[in-house]
């Protein structure tokens, strides 16, 4: 984290052609899974591209491994709603592994109504042999069959095979902003701007509703739910964060409908920051666990916050993400940047964070020594083992050499999607329709 020898280091990055790139390949969610081996990615076109990590090999034992594409398939369609005259997008909002039990993965994915299961498995055999068929695959007249054949399994060149195993669906009125896998492994929950429903992974016809926050008046409606996550260790309790700034925590077991809060965090106003743009900055885009359960991390436009479960009054810590933007703030209400939401991801020991700006910039800040570090996913340094060096902002006055004026940042690139390797300092970092991945300095 030091910013005189900055160690994150370019491991390789998925380049898209600029030339061929459309609105369908503008990345919209990035997931490691459980054990980091894998590293998926949705997009604005529906599709789902998984990569997966080269084991080390024995010649070079100190290399780590490099992400290759593993599989790519087709996770939703455009679909029409036609009760509403609606067309529903077939883009990814987010995409959450389950933990792995056999050989073969599993995940679910969301676009704005529907959620999916699939399964990524592995075939590198297949039978020969069949009594019915002949080798060509057409069925055999039954009466010439005069010997029964053992079918047997032969070697062949392997295949990876994407299966949708469940489709949970017509359940949301409105759209989906985040879904949640529960600790018991059974569960997760689904989010839209007014209700959380609970689903069963292996029932699809039905969900509980355990949040609803719709008024009985529409015209009374005052706030939306803007993300929700279950607790990594504790398969009862659930939060939710609101465009108001707050976020609830829930205890399922107090009741089956969870309107009532358990407990409630919110950071009271500072008066003197009180501008129009007041309520649109403290929406919060994102809210996340950390691993050890005991903190929770919240995005609003400017800042991230750390909250401790043990404390509602106000948050622990309070990062500026990008404060040099409060000036900016009527020119980005007016290009609708206001209103991007930006994601944050803590490491594997919970003691650093991450979260996106504009430029391509994102942004580190350790816990422990209150260091930051800004820095910059672009094509100049993508190239394989290119160090990455940390960039600075200047608001007005003189401009150092190495430094960026605020009136010259690009609004239209921006980092929104990340994600933290589980247990190493592997970070991936989505740009519009690149997805980079940094390691760190390997001696």
């Amino acid at each position: 984290m030091e910013e005189e020898s900055d160690s994150r280091k370019i491991n390789n990055s998925f380049l898209r052609d600029h030339n061929y790139a459309t609105e369908a390949d503008i990345i919209s969610t990035v997931e490691f899974n459980s054990t980091g081996e894998l590293l998926a990615t949705g997009d604005k076109g529906g599709r789902v591209v998984v990569f997966q990590r080269e084991q080390e090999s024995k010649n070079q034992p100190q290399r780590r491994g490099e992400y290759n594409v593993y599989s790519t398939f087709q996770s939703h369609e455009p679909e029409f709603d036609y009760l509403k005259s609606l067309e529903i997008e077939e883009k990814i909002n987010k995409i959450r592994w389950l933990p792995q039990q056999n050989a073969a993965y599993f995940l679910l994915s969301t676009n704005d109504k529907t959620v999916k299961l699939w399964k990524i498995s592995e075939r590198d055999k297949r039978p020969q042999g069949y009594n019915l068929k002949d080798e060509d695959g057409r069925i055999r007249d039954p009466a010439t069959i005069t010997t029964l054949r053992v079918p047997v399994l032969r070697p062949m060149d392997l295949m990876v095979e994407a299966t949708p195993r469940r489709v949970f669906s017509n359940a949301h009125t409105y759209h989906i902003n985040s879904i949640s896998v529960n600790s018991d492994y059974e569960t997760f929950m689904s989010t839209d701007d007014l209700r959380i429903n609970l689903w069963n992974l292996e029932i699809t016809n039905r969900s509980f509703n355990i949040v609803d926050i719709k008024p009985v008046n529409m015209e009374e409606l005052t706030e939306v739910i803007t993300a929700a996550e279950f607790h990594p260790h504790q398969c009862n309790t659930f939060v939710y964060s609101s465009s108001k700034g707050s976020i609830r925590l829930c205890d399922m077991r107090a009741s089956a409908l969870c309107d009532n809060h358990s407990k409630f965090f919110e950071e009271p106003e500072d008066p003197s920051n009180r501008s129009f743009f007041s309520e649109i900055i403290s929406s919060i885009s994102d809210l996340k666990f950390s691993h050890s359960g005991r903190y929770l991390m919240t995005r609003d436009y400017l800042t991230v916050k750390v909250w401790d479960l043990n404390m509602e009054s106000k948050p622990l810590e309070t990062y500026q993400v990008h404060d040099y933007l409060r000036s900016k703030l009527c020119s980005l209400y007016e290009n609708d940047c206001i209103f991007d939401k930006f994601e944050c991801v803590w490491n594997g020991s919970d003691s650093v964070i991450m979260t996106g700006s504009y430029n391509n910039f994102f942004r580190m800040f350790d816990r422990n020594t209150k260091r930051d570090v800004t820095l910059e996913a672009s094509r100049e340094n993508s190239k394989p083992r290119a160090i990455l060096k940390p960039r600075k902002v200047c608001v007005g006055g003189k401009r150092r050499k190495d430094e960026i004026s605020v009136d010259s940042l690009d609004f239209s690139k921006k980092i929104l999607h990340t994600a933290w390797h589980p247990s190493e300092n592997i970070i991936a970092v989505a740009a519009t329709n690149n997805l980079y991945i940094f390691q760190d300095k390997v001696n």
